[in-house]
C-alpha cells in the first residue's frame, strides 16, 4: 500500500493516541469521519497498522529495570530454535528478541523489577534451552529515547 501525506499524519496520531474518535483524527487531518475510517481499515487491512494498545508504564507497575541479554549459540539447527523460541515465549519478563548479525546470535530485552527478578529469568532461561555458549547482561541506566515508529522516513 502506498501511503500519501494524509495516511502518514493519520499513523502519527494514532501512534500518539489511538483513543481519538474518528471524527477527531479527520479534523485534524483535513478529512471527513467516512474517509478517515476508511483509510484507517485499509491501513489494518495491509497490516501497516498492526493493532491498537495502550502504552503501559513499566516503571509504575514496578518492572524499573531494563536488562539487555546478549546470546551466543552453539547450536544453530531447527529444533533448537523451536525450543528456544518456546521458551523466551513463555516468559512474559522477556519483551522482544532479535535474531542478530555479526557477533552476537540473539538480543533480549528484559523487563524485571531489581536484580534479584532478574537473576531468577536468567536462571529459568538457561535452565529451559541448552546450548547458549555465552550470555553477557547489559543494564540501561535510563531511557533516553522511544519513539513510535518514524512514518516521516517511509519513502514516499
Amino acid at each position: 500500500m502506498k501511503l500519501d501525506s494524509k495516511d502518514r499524519a493519520i499513523l502519527e496520531i494514532l501512534q500518539r493516541d489511538a483513543t481519538l474518535s474518528i471524527q477527531e483524527i479527520g479534523e485534524r487531518v483535513a478529512l471527513s469521519a467516512n474517509p478517515c475510517w476508511r483509510r484507517i481499515r485499509q491501513m489494518e487491512e495491509a497490516g501497516i497498522i498492526e493493532r491498537r494498545v495502550a502504552v503501559v508504564n513499566a516503571p509504575a507497575l514496578g518492572l524499573a529495570m531494563t536488562v539487555f541479554v546478549s546470546i551466543r549459540i552453539s547450536a544453530h539447527d531447527k529444533a533448537w530454535l523451536e525450543r528456544f523460541a518456546a521458551a523466551i515465549r513463555a516468559i512474559p519478563e522477556i519483551v522482544e528478541c532479535h535474531r542478530m548479525s555479526g557477533d552476537v546470535d540473539y538480543l533480549l530485552k528484559m523487563l524485571v523489577r531489581d536484580i534479584q527478578h532478574y537473576d531468577r529469568v536468567y536462571q529459568r532461561l538457561i535452565s529451559e534451552v541448552p546450548g547458549l555458549s555465552d550470555v553477557s547482561s547489559t543494564f540501561s541506566m535510563e531511557q533516553m529515547k522511544a519513539t513510535p515508529v518514524p512514518v516521516s522516513a517511509v519513502p514516499v
